[in-house]
């Protein structure tokens, strides 16, 4: 076939270039395709669905404000609300890694947008992608908003609740661990005793502090600058855009965003996003000592800990028959080692930021956004098939309680540090336990049977 018949000639500020026949996006898309061929990778459905969001409550707005035809502007919002849909995902094309701000991830939404938009109306007059489509827009205000508006969904709709499944099931098993005595264990050496239960409380109470924190930021991202167009000036805008605008947000979305106290802070910063990142790296820093505890307590399970057993889920060896590893701890281990990292790029994105706007917001939208997904993944993995599914092995807890050295401390106040610190040497040169020791030297009184016994201890 020849190329007439595959493709259409578009023209822009720069000229002239062949775009696909079937696309629906135009000229400026065509050219990022070309100019960024980088990672294959595009932002999410999230972010376009946030994005379709914001250019159907702008053309509703400025149809109320007569600044658009209700032909082209109910078009307009016909082809946006498609995208929210997500009936032309396949048209989002433009690499996460683009041109600065996200001025190419705008222009394909406007494009796709605006070609629909002129094949609703029957082709009888064109919708422009600036004119009509991005009419009382920037990309500079529309994109940073478009982040937060689908950083705000993805946290409420996946990450809190899988969270709050986390910090319930530690609780559950918390609670019915909570009889089981065992060892406790600093520096990875004998501690005093401790439930197994109170391991366990420790873990959902670490969950559920992240989880407050997360929602205290949440409220942040319900922060949007829409209407700051450009550099936070709101250069050709209607008075009474904004509080209409966001409005329509608020309907559309039924989440609470509003306008930020200094419009200017916002174009300027990516505040929400580097401080919900910093939230998520705290999370991934406990998980990863949550799961490398538990990882500790199942080692074995005849040469480890062995205090606990994990749901087998599948063959851990291709060599040693019949090994099975703690794979889903494994998985979580990792996805919070991406997390960290991605952590420090939206930290280094965001000192990029020059003047009156940071140019890394398409990496810094990718990166944030993925993150949010990687953990809500990772956790709606990690609760029914390794945590719900973890049970005790009491025998093992009880022979390391009984033979814990640090037993030896309930005697401190009635024997003295030094004489206690004897015992406890001892106990060790001669492998034995402190009971034994006691009983040789006629101190195993009644009084020093209470001061050792794990349940007052713990």
């Amino acid at each position: 076939m020849d190329a007439s018949s595959q493709y259409r000639m578009e023209n822009d500020t720069l000229g002239s270039i062949m775009v696909p026949k079937s696309a629906y996006y135009g000229s400026q898309t065509q050219r990022a395709i070309d100019n960024f061929n980088i990672s294959g990778i595009t932002l999410p459905r999230v972010f376009i669905k946030a994005q379709g969001i914001i250019k159907a409550a702008s053309a509703t707005t400025n149809m109320a404000m007569g600044t658009l035809a209700p032909d082209m502007g109910k078009a307009i919002v016909q082809a946006a609300e498609e995208v929210i849909e997500g009936k032309w995902d396949n048209e989002f094309v433009v690499d996460v890694y683009q041109a600065g701000a996200g001025t190419s991830q705008n222009m394909n939404v406007n494009e796709v947008i605006a070609s629909r938009a002129t094949e609703l109306v029957g082709g009888t007059q064109r919708v422009n992608p600036n004119d009509h489509v991005n009419m009382s827009q920037s990309t500079n205000d529309t994109f940073p908003s478009a982040l937060n508006m689908a950083a705000a969904e993805e946290i409420t709709a996946r990450l809190l609740p899988v969270l709050n499944k986390l910090q319930e099931a530690f609780q559950k098993k918390a609670d019915q661990f909570m009889p089981i005595l065992k060892a406790g264990r600093t520096h990875l050496h004998d501690g005093v005793p401790i439930r197994l239960g109170q391991e366990f409380s420790g873990y959902a109470e670490t969950v559920n502090t992240v989880r407050q924190q997360l929602t205290e930021r949440l409220d942040g991202l319900y922060v949007i600058g829409l209407g700051g167009n450009a550099i936070g000036t709101k250069v050709n805008l209607q008075p009474g855009y904004i509080p209409k605008v966001m409005e329509e947000i608020r309907k559309r979305t039924n989440m609470p965003f509003r306008e930020p106290a200094n419009i200017f802070s916002f174009m300027q910063n990516m505040n929400e996003p580097i401080r919900c990142m910093l939230t998520l790296k705290e999370l991934a820093t406990h998980l990863i000592k949550i799961t490398s505890d538990l990882r500790l307590l199942s080692s074995g399970p005849r040469t480890g800990l062995a205090e606990i057993t994990l749901p087998p889920v599948q063959p851990g060896s291709t060599i040693m028959p019949g090994k099975v590893n703690p794979a889903i701890l494994e998985m979580t281990h990792m996805v919070c080692c991406q997390v960290i990292g991605y952590e420090t790029a939206v930290a280094t994105a965001g000192i990029a930021g020059q003047l009156e706007i940071n140019v890394m917001m398409p990496v810094i939208a990718h990166t944030f956004l993925h993150a949010i997904d990687l953990m809500a993944n990772a956790i709606n993995t990690l609760v029914p098939k390794c945590i719900n599914g973890i049970d005790v092995n009491q025998a093992n807890c009880e022979r390391w309680m009984n033979e814990s050295l640090s037993l030896v401390t309930g005697l401190s106040p009635s024997l003295g540090y030094d004489m206690a610190s004897q015992i406890g040497m001892s106990a060790d040169e001669e492998n034995k336990t402190i009971k034994q020791i006691l009983m040789e030297k006629g101190l195993l009184t009644e009084e020093v049977i209470q001061a050792i016994d794990p349940k007052g201890m713990a």
